[in-house]
């Protein structure tokens, strides 16, 4: 097995681990302190990478270290709307799935914007993924529009956003200062809000290990993805099959947690996990034109 798929599947553990700590850690904090406590565990990511000598900054050229920190200013809110998804009863098994499909929104920016092209493969899976977001929303007493889409839309939104911004960035800089930037863009964001938030009167041990290893995992997942495009693996691939993390959290949802899915809901995972690994499927021509993670 090449090193960089070994990589990847670090990233799609240590994301789909990730998915599964957010819903632990519930309602024990507000989602803008659960952003602003997680980003600590950043930390043990962020100071080997500020150490570094492969993520200069005084070369790094503007552009791209602007694009790179508003990707990751978008990409913290996208986490706070994830989080209040969760906090406000939303199964994980539903909303995880729905929020691997963020890519999507990468992927139409990219060809709206930089004039990308999808080959057939990947129409297809943009059609599963819409198949899939119907499926999630049928199955809800609800109707056509259920808690389950409406809570998952928006970090869909930011991250897809994020991800586009993240290919802007690294069209100008070395994939490790880019994630340098990327993830540093969460520190102000932190501090933001936890000045604004009213902090509980005591925060248990539990919360806090939770809340950290949110962060941690979080940044290791990208330090995971940025060592496999290292070791030789396309970006056009790596990209879309990081968001394959709901193959992880799902059943860890399901076995671990008790949670329950109906008949609609399994349809819907697959279609949105088949959308995805349709996503990936890049011909040699769009993947060196669309690449939008390379590393430099």
């Amino acid at each position: 097995m090449s090193p960089w798929l070994l990589w990847t599947f670090a990233a799609l553990l240590s994301w789909g681990v990730w998915a599964i700590l957010s819903k632990l850690l519930g309602d024990a904090l507000s989602p803008e302190l659960s952003q602003a406590v997680s980003t600590l565990g950043l930390l043990p990511i962020l100071v080997p990478l500020a150490l570094s000598k492969e993520a200069p900054f005084r070369q790094a050229p503007r552009t791209g270290m602007l694009w790179a920190f508003l990707g990751g200013i978008v990409s913290s809110l996208g986490n706070i709307a994830y989080y209040a998804a969760l906090s406000r009863g939303a199964k994980a098994a539903a909303v995880v799935p729905l929020t691997a499909l963020y890519p999507v929104v990468t992927i139409i920016t990219a060809a709206l914007l930089l004039r990308e092209r999808l080959n057939r493969v990947q129409q297809i899976g943009l059609a599963l993924s819409f198949a899939a977001i119907w499926l999630f929303n049928i199955q809800s007493e609800d109707g056509l529009v259920s808690p389950a889409i409406l809570l998952a839309l928006p970090p869909i939104v930011l991250w897809g956003v994020s991800g586009f911004l993240q290919k802007l960035a690294t069209n100008h800089l070395p994939a490790r200062t880019a994630a340098l930037v990327y993830l540093s863009a969460f520190l102000p964001v932190a501090v933001f809000l936890a000045v604004r938030e009213t902090w509980p009167v005591s925060i248990s041990t539990r919360t806090w290990t939770l809340a950290l290893a949110l962060g941690f995992f979080l940044g290791f997942g990208n330090l995971a993805v940025l060592t496999a495009f290292a070791r030789g693996g396309k970006a056009s691939v790596i990209a879309p099959l990081g968001s394959l993390y709901p193959i992880v959290s799902v059943p860890i949802a399901v076995l671990a947690l008790g949670e329950t899915v109906g008949r609609r809901e399994v349809f819907g995972i697959l279609f949105a996990l088949a959308s995805v690994v349709a996503l990936a499927m890049e011909t040699p021509a769009t993947a060196a034109a669309s690449s939008p993670l390379n590393p430099k």
